[in-house]
């Protein structure tokens, strides 16, 4: 039986690549440009590029989409982090607004399992969640 390793030789390319990006511009400058882009990609057709909740999608959704920039206003001051996980993640139980929200947990499983593996890939799902998540905390008005 062939020795499983946690992540795929297709990945190996990616993590290089990642890493030699991270070596030549500090670490929270890559991840917080790594949060944007999966922002960008993942959420902002609805929410918008600023976030505000204004995306090209969000008009024929049938439920208002929120802007996403107060959420620490809303929550006296501090960033909810864990919730906002816990909703884009979608596998915690906790129903995103009006639960019409894609569930970015299992879409981003599904997509890394096959260059993961099952192990590998619960660890790339995380790191893409944390990092909307902190995107998120750094355009809070």
């Amino acid at each position: 039986m062939p020795k499983r390793t946690l992540v795929s030789r297709r990945f190996v390319p990616v993590l290089a690549l990642a890493l030699i990006g991270q070596a030549s511009m500090p670490a929270l400058a890559f991840a917080d440009e790594a949060g944007r882009m999966e922002y960008m990609y993942s959420c902002s057709a609805c929410h918008g590029e600023t976030a505000l909740g204004d995306g090209p999608v969000a008009r024929y959704l049938n439920v208002p989409t929120p802007g996403l920039t107060r959420l620490s206003a809303e929550n006296d001051g501090e960033f909810p982090l864990l919730e906002i996980i816990q909703v884009i993640d979608g596998r915690s139980g906790v129903g995103p607004h009006g639960t019409l929200m894609p569930v970015w947990g299992a879409r981003y499983m599904a997509s890394a399992v096959e260059d993961a593996g099952h192990f590998g890939a619960e660890v790339v799902v995380r790191g893409r969640i944390l990092s909307i998540a902190r995107y998120l905390e750094s355009v809070q008005e």
